[in-house]
C-alpha cells in the first residue's frame, strides 16, 4: 500500500517502542524514505538518522531487502491527515526537507532508491510484504543504479539581463547621419530590445541543444523534466529546459567539465548544474521515450 492510511491517532512524538510494540499499535504508521539492500551499509546508516516527527530512522528488511523507515502518527498520516499537511506549505517543506535529508544522508553510504514523498504503510508488517511483492523490480533497479548518481541541469533564458546588457554595436555610430526624432529613437529601442529578448530565447535553444549532445555521451540515462515556474523557480530567468542525468560517479567530474562554461558570452543565457543527488528520477522503470 503506497497511500496514506485510515487510523486514529493524536499527533506527537513518537515513543520510543520495540519492534513487537510498534507493530501491535494501530496508532502509529510506518513511513518509507528508501530502499536499499539489506546489510551492513544501511543497518549502519540507519540509527544515524532521524526522521519526520524527530522518529528514529530504521531498517525493515526482507528477501535482501532493506527499508528505511520511521513511525509516525496514523492519523496525520492517514489520506485525510496527508491531505491536510500538503496542503499547508509549511508543513510540506518541513516532510520535504526531512525526507530529503534523510534519502541524501543514505545514499552517501549506499545504492538506494528513494521513494516518493509520503509513502506510507500500515505497520512494518506491510513494508516487509511491499518488499517481497516487488522484491524483482527493485533488485533490478538497484543493479541498474549502483555506481552511479543524479545530476541536475538546467538552462534559463533572461531576456531583462540580456537587454540590460546588450552585446556591443559592430559598428559606432553613424556621424554623417541625419539627428532621430525622440519618437523614432524610441521606437528604434524598443525593437532593438525585442530582438535582444528573441536572440536570448534562441541562444538558450541553442545552448540546451548543444547540453544534450554533450551529456549523453557520458551519461547512462536521461529524464526530462518539465521545466520550473513560479516559486519553484530558483534565480532570475525562465527556465526553458530541465533535466536529469544518470551518471557513473567515476565521471562526475567529465560531467562537469563538459559543461563548464557554456554560457559564456550568451547575454541573458544561464546553466546550472546540480548535484550529485540521490537518484529521484531514476527510482522508477525506464520508460519507452526516455534515452540516454
Amino acid at each position: 500500500m503506497t497511500s496514506h492510511l485510515q487510523g486514529a491517532a493524536s499527533p506527537g512524538q513518537p515513543r520510543r517502542l520495540s519492534t513487537e510494540q510498534r507493530e501491535s499499535d494501530h496508532s502509529w504508521s510506518s513511513y518509507v524514505y528508501a530502499i536499499g539492500r539489506a546489510g551492513t551499509d544501511l543497518d549502519a546508516i540507519a540509527p544515524r538518522l532521524t526522521g519526520l516527527r524527530d522518529g528514529r530512522v530504521r531498517t525493515v528488511a526482507a528477501d535482501g531487502l532493506a527499508a528505511l523507515v520511521s513511525s509516525v502518527p496514523a492519523g496525520a498520516f492517514s489520506a485525510e491527515g496527508m491531505k491536510a499537511q500538503l496542503e499547508n506549505l509549511t508543513e510540506l517543506e518541513q516532510i520535504a526537507r526531512t525526507h530529503h535529508t534523510v534519502v541524501e544522508a543514505a545514499h552517501t553510504g549506499a545504492t538506494v532508491l528513494p521513494m516518493r514523498l509520503a509513502t506510507v504503510y500500515l505497520d512494518d508488517a506491510r513494508v516487509r510484504a511491499m518488499l517481497r511483492e516487488r522484491g524483482a523490480e527493485f533488485d533490478a533497479l538497484l543493479s541498474r543504479l549502483e555506481g552511479h548518481a543524479e545530476l541536475g541541469v538546467k538552462v534559463y533564458a533572461d531576456p531583462r539581463a540580456a537587454a540590460a546588457d546588450p552585446p556591443p554595436a559592430a559598428e559606432g555610430p553613424d556621424r554623417a547621419a541625419p539627428p532621430v526624432s525622440p519618437g523614432r529613437a524610441y521606437l528604434q529601442q524598443r525593437r532593438a530590445q525585442r530582438q535582444t529578448q528573441r536572440d536570448a530565447y534562441r541562444a538558450a535553444g541553442a545552448l540546451a541543444d548543444e547540453v544534450r549532445g554533450r551529456a549523453t555521451g557520458l551519461a547512462r540515462d536521461r529524464v526530462t523534466h518539465r521545466p520550473q515556474q513560479g516559486e519553484l523557480a530558483a534565480g532570475a530567468g525562465e527556465n526553458i529546459a530541465n533535466e536529469a542525468y544518470l551518471v557513473p560517479v567515476d565521471r562526475l567530474r567529465e560531467f562537469h567539465r563538459a559543461l563548464a562554461g557554456l554560457a559564456d558570452g550568451l547575454p541573458g543565457v544561464r546553466i546550472e548544474v546540480t548535484g550529485p543527488w540521490a537518484p529521484y528520477s531514476f527510482a522508477t522503470p525506464p520508460a519507452e521515450s526516455r534515452s540516454a
